[in-house]
Formats: structure tokens, sequence, C-alpha cells
């Protein structure tokens, strides 16, 4: 269990505080407007209607007690880059900063953020990669270069072993899960049997994948 600091409300922060208190971490959330906080009030630990961007008010909150703080404010990247600063000055130990766009990255990265994520960007990557593939069920882009796709077993490895298939060392490819039934199994071996209507997880680089599979 981490101690979160999540400053801003909108959409993406409440998706966050939703998810943080599902995995049972403790959140502290503010923002400036009442509606917000009180709407968030049954799934975090507190929260306080304030201003981010002042100092004093910042500083009251006890900055360095938290082991992540992450800043969801959407609409507004002065405030945004003016309180990514203060929590660094501060002595936060990890913030964690939304961005729009790269140039808004490159500022807040400059002023205090430790990293950077960019919600729009990282869906609308996944959308397009997931939904102009027939075969691709999700997708996880790990860095540039390499990523995990879900996808159907192959009509032709049906009723073979991991091993008698060797992807890895065909493709450089890892199998790192099968789901059958809706139930994913993450302890594969080699002498694992695929089966036609079975699912798999498979983990390498895009140029590999994409040979592998004709993605």
């Amino acid at each position: 269990m981490k101690s979160i600091l999540l400053i801003g409300l909108g959409r993406f922060g409440r998706h966050i505080a939703l998810h943080l208190n599902e995995l049972g971490h403790q959140v502290m959330a503010v923002d400036h407007v009442e509606e917000r906080v009180d709407a968030a009030m049954p799934f975090v630990t507190n929260a306080q209607i304030g201003d981010s961007t002042n100092a004093a008010f910042l500083e009251s909150l006890g900055i360095r007690n938290f082991d992540v703080c992450i800043v969801a404010v959407g609409n507004d990247f002065q405030s945004s880059l003016e309180t990514t600063s203060l929590l660094k000055e501060l002595g936060a130990k990890l913030v964690v900063s939304r961005a729009a766009r790269d140039v808004q990255a490159k500022f807040l990265l400059h002023n205090g953020a430790d990293e950077v994520v960019y919600p729009e960007k990282q869906l609308a990557k996944w959308t397009a990669i997931r939904y102009t593939a027939d075969h691709i069920l999700d997708y996880i882009e790990l860095d540039e270069e390499h990523a995990i796709f879900e996808i159907p077993v192959p009509g032709n490895w049906a009723g073979q072993s991991i091993g008698q298939i060797d992807i890895r060392k065909k493709y450089n490819i890892n199998i790192m899960g099968i789901r059958k039934n809706g139930k994913l199994e993450l302890s594969v071996s080699p002498d694992m049997v695929m089966e036609a209507e079975n699912t798999m997880l498979v983990l390498g680089s895009n140029k590999d994948l994409q040979k592998c599979f004709h993605i």
C-alpha cells in the first residue's frame, strides 16, 4: 500500500482515484472545485478543496509524506506546470504529471516532473492498433520498440505444444500467457498444447511481432 497525493479530480483524475481505491492505496485528493471533491469522497482516504498553485496550501499537506504525487490537471496547463514545480521544490519523492502534447511534456520534465503520462495520446494509439487489425484483442506498449499483444492462436499452431512451435528461436518472441475459457494462465511451459479457441499474450519487438503475425 502506498500513500498517494492526487491533484485534479476531472474525469481523468476521478478514474485514477477509483482505481487507486480498488488497489487499496491511501489517497489524498485535491481540487479547487468543491463539487469534484465531494464526488470523490466515497473512494478516497481524504480530500481537500484548495489551490494547488499556492505553495502554503501544498506545504500544509505534508508533501514529503507521500510516496507518489500525481498531477492530473487537464484543462489548465499553467496550473499543472506551477503545481508540478512546487511539488518538487517542496520535496516530493516522485511527481507524475499529465501532458496532452510533446511540448507540454518537455516543460513538465524540465520543471519538476519525474515522469509524464499522455492519456489521450496513449489511448488513441491503442485504439488505432486494436481496431484496425482484426486479430489483435489487446495491446500494451512497453516502449517505442517493444509491445505485448493478445491474439488468437493461429490455426496452424493448434494442437502443437509451445516447444514444438519454438516461437522464441524462430521469431525471437516470447509467449507470456495463454487465455483459456476467459481465464489467463501465466505458468506456460514448453509442453503446453495450444488450442484453436485459446488466445495468447506474446511479447517481442514490434518488428518481430509484425513479421510473425502479419500485423
